[in-house]
């Protein structure tokens, strides 16, 4: 894989942790590793490519003990040299709260970070508006986008939708089996409505948190009954503290396409938008070039 020149340069910002333990089971394989760059970059290195451009200046991978190795080697070989990684085992796969948690170790506690997934690929705009609001407000921050401009393919898929009011997030709800239909966007979930505006707003996961957040992580999950949930997501324990009234968020509403790798067949499509960002001048050519 070829990425270009590797120039390193010093800057100071938040960190970024990349959740990349997910066993990955519908896609079949390492997906945080698909070939989404037109020189076959992987998500993850497209995603720290958009990070890096946006002012974070370290990054933790959270991986899982079986897959872990395989991505430890990817980013030593393909990422640039002179950037702080550090990798971290989340060792029972209890959901994205306590994947959070298994990165506590590695970060400093003293500035914030964000979260992002390692199979979506949200656009160098939307980092760079998480990066921007991280390093000059105080508030906890979601980054929403448009429900159309956050699918690929036509399987289905779960989004937390959300309720915005004067760019706080006032509650957040997690929808699953949304797809295309010919009425529009269906959630074929049970809950009502079931029909979604193409504007609507969802959460991707990708996140801005000051430190505070970890003690009201490690509650939450201190709490949480895995025997009947096995996982604890961002999105519900965020819910939970929205509906206490004494957290607040922040929503960074951007039009940036969010390309996502659910499925193997989303693939074919995922590399076509990544080359048409390319020709349209939103990313370079190769992975960790300028811009």
């Amino acid at each position: 894989m070829g990425v270009g020149r590797r120039a390193v340069v010093e800057v100071s910002g938040p960190s970024l942790v990349i959740l990349a333990a997910g066993s990955a089971r519908r896609y079949g394989g390492l997906k945080q590793l698909a070939p989404l760059g037109l020189n076959g970059e992987g998500v993850i290195d497209l995603i720290a490519c958009d990070a890096y451009a946006a002012g974070f200046e370290d990054i933790v991978i959270v991986v899982n003990r079986h897959t872990g190795s395989q991505i430890k080697a990817h980013v030593a070989q393909h990422w640039p040299k002179g950037r702080r990684v550090a990798f971290a085992v989340q060792r029972k796969l209890r959901g994205t709260v306590d994947a959070v948690l298994a990165a506590e170790p590695e970060l400093d506690l003293t500035k914030p970070f964000g979260v992002s997934n390692a199979d979506d690929l949200y656009g160098r705009r939307a980092f760079m508006m998480l990066g921007q609001h991280l390093a000059e407000d105080p508030n906890h921050c979601l980054v929403g986008f448009e429900l159309d401009r956050a699918l690929v393919g036509d399987l289905p898929v779960s989004r937390g939708v959300c309720m915005v009011q004067d760019g706080r997030l006032t509650e957040i709800v997690e929808r699953k089996n949304v797809r295309r239909s010919r009425r529009g966007y269906l959630a074929k979930d049970g809950v009502e409505p079931s029909h979604l505006e193409p504007t609507t707003t969802v959460s991707m996961n990708l996140w801005g948190f000051q430190p505070s957040i970890l003690p009201l992580m490690q509650e939450c999950v201190a709490r949480h009954d895995f025997e009947v949930e096995k996982e604890v997501q961002l999105s519900v324990m965020v819910g939970e503290l929205l509906r206490s009234g004494h957290v607040r968020f922040d929503v960074l509403e951007t039009d940036s396409r969010c390309i996502g790798v659910t499925h193997a067949s989303d693939l074919p499509l995922a590399q076509e938008l990544v080359r048409i960002e390319i020709e349209n001048g939103l990313r370079p050519k190769y992975a960790f070039e300028p811009l």
